[in-house]
């Protein structure tokens, strides 16, 4: 499809720039009165999942994957939780190994290109009630998730998935890597790795020997973080193939089904590479909107009950389902 032309967001005066964007909603946004109720369900491999669901009997749910080191509760899902929820949807908003308040319990965690997991809450939800129509729903790593699974499915994904909306999303990720490493995204790097860090020292414990701790010592970009521990913990050769296999711009000529992908111009951690124009050009299924502000899953209006981008997923979806 066409690149859409012209894109309704317009940044509020008190957000200055991409970085203000994206940390402002973080800091400041509430979403208050979504009580979400929690299942666990064992996977295939004998690990667990948490999903957290808002129930309103509807046969139409939309299923919300959020970003690295996020979860369920985060602004950003709890605000599109929220207007679908007023839609008359059924929201189920899941939450990736070890990301829920629990450390998971396989050897391997979750990353930016995991469908495996995806497939099998999809499958879930589908046998715990017949939904006639379900959209999908990611930001930024979780956006990669969501694509990555649509284009490796194709048309063989679940009938009932009708449309897709994703945020911000790192579809190449050896490029977002590099940008990570840049002196103004400083705040997003010690942040992701502090907590990433952490959930190493634990995996460690539960597997001692899968992953050398010395090697924090060797990290001075991102990508050696990706070398030693992403890579060798869920099963890659190295930081290049996790970042081939991973990335979602090596599948996303397969989606078949109605998906926008909003990429904001100002995104201070999404490199030009994240931007497939020439591939949605030409795509009978792809919408790519490229709006000049909105920073990094931001698109935040200060003093309005719901974000921009949870509007314009709510306008895409309803033309579809």
């Amino acid at each position: 499809m066409p690149i859409v032309p012209h894109s309704s967001y317009r940044r509020s005066p008190l957000l200055l720039d991409g970085h203000f964007e994206t940390v402002a909603p973080n800091l400041l946004r509430k979403v208050n009165g979504m009580a979400y109720e929690r299942e666990r369900i064992t996977l295939a491999d004998g690990d667990f999942l948490d999903l957290d669901w808002l129930d309103r009997g509807s046969r139409k749910l939309v299923v919300l994957t959020h970003g690295l080191e996020g979860d369920s509760r985060r602004t950003y899902v709890l605000g599109m939780a929220r207007i679908f929820q007023q839609n008359g949807w059924d929201v189920l908003a899941w939450n990736c190994r070890s990301c829920s308040g629990e450390m998971n319990r396989a050897q391997r965690m979750y990353h930016h290109g995991d469908i495996e997991d995806i497939g099998e809450v999809m499958a879930h939800a589908l046998a715990r009630k017949n939904y006639e129509a379900v959209v999908m729903c990611g930001f930024s790593m979780g956006a990669n998730i969501t694509m990555k699974f649509l284009g490796v499915h194709g048309k063989n994904a679940p009938e009932p998935i009708k449309a897709a909306v994703v945020f911000s999303a790192p579809t190449d990720l050896r490029a977002g890597a590099e940008i990570l490493d840049n002196a103004s995204n400083i705040i997003y790097r010690r942040r992701f790795l502090f907590y990433l860090k952490q959930k190493m020292v634990a995996k460690n414990q539960q597997y001692p020997g899968v992953i050398d701790l010395e090697n924090f010592k060797k990290i001075k970009v991102w990508r050696d973080f990706d070398e030693y521990f992403s890579a060798p913990l869920n099963g890659f050769r190295d930081a290049a193939d996790f970042y081939e296999k991973a990335s979602a711009k090596n599948f996303m000529a397969g989606i078949a089904i109605p998906t926008l992908l909003v990429q904001a111009l100002n995104d201070p951690i999404l490199p030009p590479n994240c931007y497939p124009k020439d591939l949605c050009e030409n795509h009978p299924h792809l919408h790519l909107e490229i709006p000049r502000h909105g920073g990094h899953v931001g698109f935040w209006k200060p003093g309005k009950e719901f974000a921009w981008s949870e509007e314009r997923a709510m306008e895409f979806v309803k033309q579809y389902v």
